[in-house]
């Protein structure tokens, strides 16, 4: 992946300064912050990446409303998730290459069980993985993911790049949110009775990573079929 921007580096976005893994904090009953998690296996991360985005190149998905999402999305695994005016759905086809989902890299896999598992889900096998790019000014709404079969299995969300500022709520949208700040190699996984959850992420501040420059590029692994 090309590095983007060339502003200096500003990860002391928040009042609090990036925790040092490991370290983990439980921010709901089944829900938790692994801080860390993902930086030993980034040499393979990285790449493996590089090699899906060749494959189903981001893009800008327009949802049932016709709004355009700030987030730019792409996906791998059995299926993809992907919007347009005919509603939310996964499907094992790209419909922008015509082509299947690229296969979720070895490495992508090994992270989410083994975060699942440290977070108290075990026998976790995602099925997709949603691969979002934020750049300074992108959003994501509060929303629950409910559009998996069996909502049994949690999420897995991995934070590369740039810091973004997570919110994390209740059952209804109007409930009050929790604000979670998170920093390169963090992983939020949430499962069980916080599974529906609202949650989304606040516009990203202006930030330039090291090695990914001015984005933050997320991961987030579902059991969906």
């Amino acid at each position: 992946m090309q590095r983007k921007g060339t502003t200096p580096t500003t990860l002391d976005l928040f009042a609090d300064a990036a925790p040092q893994p490991p370290t983990t904090e439980r921010i709901g009953p089944c829900s938790v912050v692994l801080r860390g998690f993902a930086l030993p296996l980034l040499d393979r991360l990285l790449p493996a990446l590089e090699g899906v985005l060749v494959r189903a190149p981001f893009r800008h998905m327009t949802t049932p409303g016709g709004y355009t999402m700030s987030v730019a999305l792409s996906s791998c695994g059995d299926v993809g998730w992907t919007t347009d005016r005919n509603g939310y759905r996964y499907a094992s086809i790209d419909p922008q290459t015509g082509k299947p989902w690229p296969e979720m890299p070895a490495v992508f896999l090994e992270l989410a069980q083994r975060a699942a598992d440290c977070a108290g889900f075990a026998d976790f096998v995602p099925d997709a993985c949603l691969i979002n790019r934020y750049i300074p000014g992108a959003k994501l709404a509060l929303h629950q993911d409910k559009d998996e079969l069996d909502l049994g299995w949690p999420v897995v969300s991995v934070s590369l790049g740039i810091p973004a500022m997570f919110l994390f709520g209740g059952h209804a949208r109007g409930d009050a949110t929790q604000r979670v700040p998170l920093f390169h190699g963090d992983v939020v996984v949430w499962g069980g009775e916080d599974r529906l959850r609202y949650h989304g992420v606040m516009p990203i501040k202006q930030a330039d990573h090291p090695q990914l420059g001015e984005q933050r590029i997320n991961f987030t692994f579902r059991k969906a079929e």
